[in-house]
């Protein structure tokens, strides 16, 4: 099954997983600058955005799996996905954006449970699944820290 020049660029997360190091981390980067598209923070925007990508990523990652092997590299649209839900709902200030990128990296990396269980799911449901779940951890943390410090 072949992957067209669309899938390739929405599935490596804009290219981003063809870069030969830390594809993960550049999908994530990539994540965030759309983030800083302005509105594009509002919830209006950002969850059809992330229910869409988490669709066309179930998709195409059946596809780059297919291609590529079990969660290959090469597929980012998870990263730019889990990077989108670990910012819902956070104010748009760039000290919080990079607090919540480095927590959102290290739940990706660590997978706590139950995301390495469905990072073990087939083909781009397991893609996706596991950035989804890390990408919420990441979301309920870095607002909770933030409603905590209000009230301090």
């Amino acid at each position: 099954m072949s992957i067209n020049p669309f899938e390739k660029f929405l599935g490596s997360g804009f290219y981003t997983g063809y870069i030969p190091f830390a594809s993960g981390t550049f999908g994530s980067v990539a994540g965030l600058m759309i983030y800083y598209i302005p509105g594009f923070e509002k919830p209006i925007i950002l969850i059809p955005a992330i229910i869409l990508f988490t669709i066309l990523g179930i998709f195409i990652g059946n596809k780059f799996e297919i291609n590529y092997g079990k969660d290959p590299a090469e597929c980012t649209i998870d990263e730019v996905v889990g990077m989108w839900i670990s910012l819902i709902l956070l104010p748009k200030k760039f000290y919080i954006s990079i607090f919540a990128f480095i927590v959102w990296r290290i739940f990706d990396i660590i997978k706590p449970a139950p995301a390495r269980q469905a990072e073990k799911l087939n083909g781009g449901l397991g893609i996706m699944m596991d950035d989804i779940i890390a990408g919420l951890y990441t979301a309920i943390l870095v607002n909770a820290i933030l409603i905590l410090k209000a009230k301090i």
